[in-house]
This record gives structure tokens, C-alpha cells and sequence, in this order.
């Protein structure tokens, strides 16, 4: 069986969208004849936003996983906080910044490039170079954010000849809070050199949406769509085997994970509005995830006859739970630059739940583009309150139904296929 080194800042126990997608590869490559080797931070170095104890159990005995220690700037600054958080989601956790926190974006932005769990680099190389030798590994894969993971990989293929293939999730240098490190024009410069190596060094790159390609490729003369492939990521079958739930007594509209004052709702709002206060009284919205007090606040003085109810963080399977309880689901993507290739992890849950999906977000983009493949909801522009009250009545008053087709084609076992032939063909 072929092996493959797979090196993942995320894994269990950290929790968040991050760390499914390479948890449900590993999960399924040995079913197409690859074995992963996974190398990861140990937890009890790491800086993880948000931990999920329960996404242990997804992890076969039989996998092969190491890892190693690790130096965390992010710990220092938890503690200095007064949040005592780590920063995520592009500072949701942060919607007012101190005078500290600038301070300390300011030092993160300039001299902590690309990003501060750089730190992580020195001791997995290490670690690399001595599993690539004890297991005769030719194929490494690096995935990110954080970004500071392919420098990994670049220095393992200068050093070894590796076969390097860069897993690019995010943007990089077009991350939507990119602006808000203060990076020096000398540091801007740094940043797009280290990710131009990457993306011209590597042997072969995966991102997520072809939006996401476009940007990357306008960072260099060279052509990338040659060696790139697009691995959205999906849903797994599994998660939703055997859970089946009836709907709550109030209609109740789920909106799980991030969000932040750069989602912008006004239209949603403004929907709201539209609808009669009889009607609001039987509805429900629901935030699963941590929620900035000024957006909820703000939906309880507005609409105080509806029902909000905010559950904080959960595991990833109560996430599920939550979806498949609900009437309608709400999708946000940040009104940002560059948001045409945003595709969120937690929208192929929504579509593996098959329950409606709301959207607001770029009506051209790349999520646009698989709601209307799939039939599994409507995107609405963030101004479209009329568009946005019209389905939530019709979903309501069941005058309108969503019946979502070729959402297999997101699988994560499908996906995993698709990508061992990458693996496979990188490798020749």
C-alpha cells in the first residue's frame, strides 16, 4: 500500500471547520489503497481556538499519527487577553479591538510571517525527515492555514526531493482580514514571496473552489491550473446515519459557526421586518457557535416576539443534531473582497441535512453556482430583503420545497476517491 505523509496543524482534539477535511481523508484513503501517515502539534503545545474531544473517536486505532511539540506565541497572548481566547474566524472573537490587541496584530502582521504557529515548523520538519526515512515515504502533503505548514513542505522537497503536493484551503494573502494586521509594505512583500514559493515550488496543488484558484493564480506568471485540482470539501455519510429528527414546535432557523460584524445581515433583517408579528411569534432563530453580543443584541431589540436561542460552542455531531432539527437553514458569507470563492465546510452539511438552505451572499459565485446545481436552497444578494422574506414564507407556509439532487457528488468518501488518484498521479 502506498504511504503518504500528511502534515496538519489541525487534528483531534482541535475542533472547528478546519480539521474535518483531512480527518475524513484520512478516514478513507486506505479504502483506495493509501496508507496516511498523519503529523500533527501536539496538543499539549498547540494553540487551538476551539477543542472537540469527541472528534478522537474518528480516528482508527490503526491510524499512524505523530506528533511533536511546538513553540506558541498565541498562548503568551491568551493570557494577556482579558478574553483569555485565541483569535479565529478572521476576529469574530474581536469586533472592538484594544489598544492591545492592535498592538499585538500589529507584531503578529510584521514579524510573524506568514502567521504565529510558524513556531510548529523547526520541530515537524524534524519529525518529517525521520518518518519519511522510517516508512520510505515519497509523497508529502501539507495543508493550510495556517500557511506556515507548506513552508514545511518547501523546505522537505529542497532538502530531499520529496514529492510535495499544498493543500490551499484559504486564501492566503486575500484572507478577508488581511488588512487588519497593519502589515508594513516590507512585510507584504515577505508574505507574497513565501506564498508564490509555494504555489510555484510545489509539485502539484489542491484548493477548494475555482474562485479560490483564480486568485491564486494572479500571483504568478506561472500556470497553475496545470498542476491544480479542485477538492471542495463535503459532507460524511456517516455523520447523518441513523439521526432522524422531527421538526421543533416553533419553525426555527439555524445558522451554525462563525459569524462576525463583516456578515453583513442587514437583509436578513430587514426580511424580518417584513414578516407580521403573529408569524415572528411562532418562529425560532438559532445561533450554534459563539455569537458577538452586538449581532444578538441586536436581533433580540429588533424582533423581541421572537425566540433566540444561542447554544454556544458544541461537538461537531451535536451540530448535526441542530440541522436536522430545524425548518431552515441560514448560510452568511462575509461581505468582503475576493468572497466569490468562499465555500464554507459547514455548507455541505446544510446540504447533507436536505433541509432548505438560506443563503445571502455573492449571487455569481462558486456557492451560487452548487446551490442551483443541487436544488438544495436560494442565494439571495445581502440587500435582497424582499427575495429573502418571500422564501422564508413560502418555506413556512410549505408553498415552497427544496429537493436537493447530486449532493453525492460531495461526499467525503467521494472526494477522498478522487483525491487518491491525485496522490497517485502526483507521485509518477
Amino acid at each position: 500500500m502506498k504511504k503518504v505523509l500528511i502534515i496538519t496543524y489541525y487534528w483531534p482534539p482541535s475542533g472547528g471547520a478546519g480539521v474535518q477535511r483531512w480527518l475524513k481523508f484520512v478516514k478513507y484513503l486506505p479504502q483506495f489503497g493509501i496508507q496516511p501517515v498523519v503529523l500533527t502539534v501536539d496538543p499539549d503545545f498547540a494553540s487551538y481556538a476551539q477543542t472537540d474531544e469527541s472528534l478522537l473517536k474518528e480516528v482508527a486505532s490503526e491510524t499512524k499519527v505523530y506528533s511533536t511539540k511546538s513553540f506558541e506565541l498565541y498562548q503568551l497572548y491568551s493570557r494577556l487577553s482579558k478574553k483569555k481566547e485565541i483569535p479565529y474566524g478572521g476576529f469574530a472573537n474581536e469586533t472592538k479591538p484594544s489598544f492591545f490587541q492592535k498592538i499585538s496584530r500589529f507584531v503578529r502582521g510584521n514579524f510573524l510571517l506568514p502567521d504565529p504557529r510558524k513556531g510548529w515548523n523547526k520541530y515537524a520538519y524534524r519529525k518529517a525527515i525521520e518518518l519519511i526515512v522510517s516508512h520510505q515515504i515519497d509523497t508529502v502533503i501539507t495543508t493550510g492555514p495556517p500557511h506556515s505548514t507548506h513552508l514545511i513542505g518547501l523546505k522537505l522537497q529542497r532538502k530531499t526531493g520529496i514529492r510535495w503536493i499544498a493543500d490551499l484551503r484559504d486564501p492566503w494573502t486575500d484572507i478577508y482580514y488581511y488588512k487588519q494586521f497593519y502589515h508594513t509594505a516590507l512585510a507584504r512583500r515577505m508574505d507574497r514571496r513565501m506564498e508564490r514559493q509555494v504555489l510555484e515550488k510545489a509539485d502539484y496543488l489542491i484548493t477548494v473552489s475555482n474562485d479560490l484558484l483564480r486568485l491564486f493564480s494572479q500571483k504568478t506568471t506561472a500556470d497553475l491550473c496545470r498542476k491544480t485540482s479542485i477538492l471542495p470539501n463535503g459532507f460524511d455519510e456517516d455523520d447523518f446515519a441513523g439521526r432522524t429528527y422531527g421538526q421543533e414546535e416553533k419553525f426555527t432557523i439555524t445558522y451554525t459557526g462563525t459569524i462576525s460584524e463583516t456578515y453583513d445581515i442587514s437583509g436578513f433583517m430587514e426580511a424580518l421586518k417584513r414578516i407580521e408579528k403573529p408569524v415572528l411569534r411562532k418562529l425560532k432563530i438559532r445561533f450554534v457557535g459563539k455569537v458577538p453580543s452586538a449581532i444578538s443584541n441586536r436581533i433580540k431589540d429588533e424582533f423581541p416576539e421572537m425566540e433566540m436561542e444561542l447554544t454556544g460552542y458544541v461537538d461537531h455531531l451535536q451540530s448535526i443534531d441542530y440541522l436536522l432539527r430545524s425548518s431552515l437553514l441560514l448560510l452568511v458569507i462575509p461581505k468582503v473582497e475576493n468572497n466569490a470563492g468562499i465555500l464554507t465546510g459547514k455548507f455541505f452539511e446544510y446540504m447533507a441535512s436536505r433541509k432548505p438552505v438560506l443563503a445571502i451572499g455573492p449571487v455569481n459565485g462558486d456557492l451560487a453556482e452548487i446551490i442551483q446545481q443541487t436544488g438544495c436552497g436560494q442565494i439571495f444578494d445581502y440587500s435582497d430583503a424582499k427575495g429573502i422574506s418571500n422564501f422564508i414564507d413560502g418555506i413556512f407556509n410549505s408553498e415552497l420545497k427544496t429537493e436537493p439532487k447530486n449532493i453525492a457528488d460531495y461526499s467525503r468518501k467521494g472526494l477522498t476517491e478522487k483525491l487518491s488518484r491525485i496522490i497517485i498521479s502526483a507521485g509518477k
